[in-house]
């Protein structure tokens, strides 16, 4: 099939079919697996499905990867063609920010957006929510798809759509992995061999987690520490595995209490090599298994 591109809300109005449900996977390019799951995952759920490709410059700090940010729309268009998408949404950052930059922010409640992602990258929480809504307000699609590995981030979309009454459900889809366990990620692209193989590393800390919540354990605390210990005797091997920026367990409406009462998630993130990967897992009695990890 041929996947149309547009540049503008206007250019997608005239594509539209009249009555259409459409389903929406926005998305910042550097296509692997994991955006071909949403979007098959789309057609589901909508008439006709709509993608975006837009690097976003206000989710990246000064010091970020923004500039080398892989980008490839020809080879994406022809991946979104097989996976089954009618339209491409690929619009200029004069489009997405009509009064520059520095204009609007939409910024998340403390609540969600002080720990994590939000605690390690400032402003870049605030640069996802303003360009979620700007997006969501441009296709006015009925459903929105996003990945379960950035889980902090389908929290706080998921919020902001109600707080907004925005109209949109948004759906959230399991972490895509590969055979040994690392999570598809299109930073994946920045790690040589060696790193490659280090980044088993964050799925094999997960994995001692989630082991050790099967085990009956409920404290976040024992939950972490399993974690961390397995990361540790991993770095122990191979000292070039670098350190954590987090590991940590909240309950998945991201609250922290003591003790997990209800189904958790163990979130973390490393820097591997050139590449910040994040992952986690959902602590819950469906949770799909995770590789455990002994490096060589």
């Amino acid at each position: 099939m041929t996947v149309r591109i547009v540049g503008t809300a206007r250019e997608w109005a005239t594509l539209r079919r009249p009555g259409a449900r459409v389903a929406f996977v926005p998305t910042m390019g550097a296509l692997h697996e994991g955006h071909g799951a949403l979007v098959r995952a789309a057609r589901a759920h909508g008439d006709m499905v709509v993608a975006s490709i837009f690097v976003n410059p206000t989710q990246f700090g000064p010091t970020e990867d923004l500039a080398r940010y892989p980008r490839d729309l020809e080879g994406d268009r022809a991946k979104l063609a097989a996976w089954g998408c009618d339209v491409l949404f690929h619009p200029t950052a004069e489009a997405m920010y009509r009064q520059g930059l520095e204009a609007f922010r939409i910024h998340p409640p403390a609540g969600l957006g002080d720990f994590w992602c939000g605690l390690a990258r400032p402003g870049h929480l605030a640069g996802v929510c303003t360009v979620v809504a700007k997006l969501l307000g441009m296709v006015r699609p009925d459903v929105a798809l996003f990945g379960q590995k950035d889980f902090q981030q389908w929290r706080i979309v998921e919020a902001l759509v109600d707080d907004l009454c925005l109209g949109t459900r948004i759906v959230r889809c399991p972490t895509i992995r590969e055979p040994d366990g690392v999570a598809m990620s299109s930073r994946n692209t920045y790690l040589s061999p060696t790193d490659r193989i280090r980044a088993r590393a964050l799925s094999g800390a997960l994995a001692a987690v989630l082991g050790c919540w099967r085990s009956g354990e409920r404290d976040i605390l024992a939950l972490e520490a399993a974690g961390k210990q397995a990361w540790i005797r991993l770095q122990g091997k191979d000292p070039e595995l670098g350190d954590l920026a987090y590991l940590e367990v909240r309950h998945q409406d991201l609250t922290r209490p003591a003790l997990l009462t209800a189904p958790g998630v163990a979130a973390m993130a490393a820097q591997i090599g050139p590449a910040r990967l994040i992952d986690n897992v959902l602590l819950e009695d469906h949770s799909p298994d995770l590789p455990l990890l002994e490096l060589a």
